[in-house]
């Protein structure tokens, strides 16, 4: 009985060192596609990025509708939110937990952010469908200042009455109030441009 048991510790302890080694790794590029190309797995590292402590299923099932079917909260149907709550339980979570992406109790019903979460995230670029690219913004932002530089530099009239020093302080204060407002409004994620890098790289 004391053989039996020893094999027991022995295996146990090898499982746990696989999961740590699963959590401590670097995730490849192939998981993380793999994750990242399933909207309802990026909606769920939304959800988590936004509540910093360990989420019920049913609250994530619940964002996870909503953001699908373009709803409040308030307005998801017992049979949508069912379907989302099946597929994160069976499926999604579990894939996701054995990556180390997140943590998954699925006995309490649990869902907690790991290190992987953050590093996910930076992935899940945040654009509204009707505002400008914030790409296109800052690079349209880079070229005024970069114009505005040189007409100072060639002294071009009536430029040059504005002291360099505010024109500076503006470019800043525009680029600090762009750059808070794009952190701050922020709520629904696209993953193109890393979809698409994937995708030329798998042919």
């Amino acid at each position: 009985m004391q053989w039996v048991g020893e094999i027991g510790e022995y295996d146990m302890s090898k499982q746990v060192e696989r999961s740590n080694s699963t959590t401590d790794d670097d995730l490849s590029k192939g998981e993380i596609f793999d994750v990242l190309q399933n909207e309802r797995r990026r909606y769920t590292l939304q959800y988590l990025r936004e509540h910093d402590g360990p989420v019920q299923l049913g609250d994530l099932a619940s964002h996870v509708a909503a953001q699908e079917y373009d709803c409040p909260n308030t307005e998801v149907t017992s049979a949508q939110r069912k379907r989302v709550y099946t597929t994160l339980q069976q499926s999604h979570l579990p894939r996701m937990h054995e990556t180390g992406i997140v943590n998954y109790d699925d006995e309490s019903g649990t869902v907690s952010r790991t290190a992987h979460t953050e590093e996910l995230t930076v992935y899940l670029e945040i654009v509204p469908g009707s505002e400008f690219p914030w790409r296109e913004y800052y690079l349209s932002l880079g070229a005024v200042s970069l114009a505005i530089v040189t007409i100072l530099w060639v002294g071009v009239y009536p430029f040059t009455v504005i002291p360099t020093l505010v024109w500076t302080t503006l470019i800043a204060v525009v680029l600090c109030v762009s750059a808070g407002y794009h952190t701050y409004a922020g709520r629904e994620m696209t993953l193109t441009e890393y979809v698409a890098q994937e995708a030329e790289s798998e042919d």
